[in-house]
């Protein structure tokens, strides 16, 4: 079983992630990134890297898309709550984002 990280180590991981919000109070935290695209097209391309990632990973993401916006929650349910799972793949995200 993947372990949920301590407060420590979750505040360090999330002020690395500038771009990443932390949600609570909604029963499980998650990391939350909104992104924004010039269209769908660019929003679409974008979830099919991420979707790559996240297979070969083996981690897969909550997330919603809107035209050109793209919402994004990672949680490591098993864990209940963020993972360092969760912070790796927020980070191949970001890398895929640019």
């Amino acid at each position: 079983m993947v372990e949920r990280l301590d407060a420590d180590s979750l505040a360090r991981a999330v002020r690395d992630l500038g771009a990443w919000r932390l949600e609570t109070g909604t029963g499980e935290d998650a990391l939350v990134r909104v992104l924004k695209f010039d269209d769908f097209s660019a929003a679409f391309g974008f979830m099919s890297r991420v979707a790559l990632a996240a297979e070969k990973a083996g981690h897969h993401p909550d997330w919603s898309n809107s035209y050109n916006r793209v919402t994004i929650r990672l949680s490591t349910h098993d864990a209940g709550g963020i993972s360092a799972r969760d912070i790796a793949l927020a980070k191949a995200i970001d890398a895929i984002a640019g």
